[in-house]
């Protein structure tokens, strides 16, 4: 298995979040060795949680879960990328992708 370097986000690597289908970016978050050994051992799409100190199961408490298809790892082993089965939306404003807007604040998706 290919060795992820936490060390270089003082424990934490982005995670891209990519529907498995489309190709959409659904959203970016962050894990921990614990998070990523969760995602991989329940199939489950788990985060840490920098604001709350704390992992989070996306879908824990809305019902939108990630059900994770594929985990690739970036070149310099410190992004993860994960292809998703998304449940509902994935963003906690209730649109599909977090990325529903250009740079200027208008809704594109």
């Amino acid at each position: 298995m290919v060795k992820i370097d936490f060390a270089k986000g003082d424990g934490l690597v982005p995670c891209i979040v990519q529907d498995v289908d489309n190709g959409d970016v659904l959203m970016l978050g962050y894990m921990n060795e614990k998070s990523l050994s969760m995602t991989i051992e329940t199939g489950l799409a788990t985060y840490w949680s920098r604001s709350r100190q704390e992992l989070w199961v996306k879908g824990e408490t809305s019902g939108h879960y990630q059900h994770v298809e594929k985990i690739l790892v970036d070149c310099d082993e410190d992004t993860i990328l994960l292809k998703v089965r998304q449940d509902g939306a994935a963003c906690h404003t209730g649109k599909r992708s977090c990325f529903y807007r250009d740079i200027n604040g208008e809704e594109v998706l």
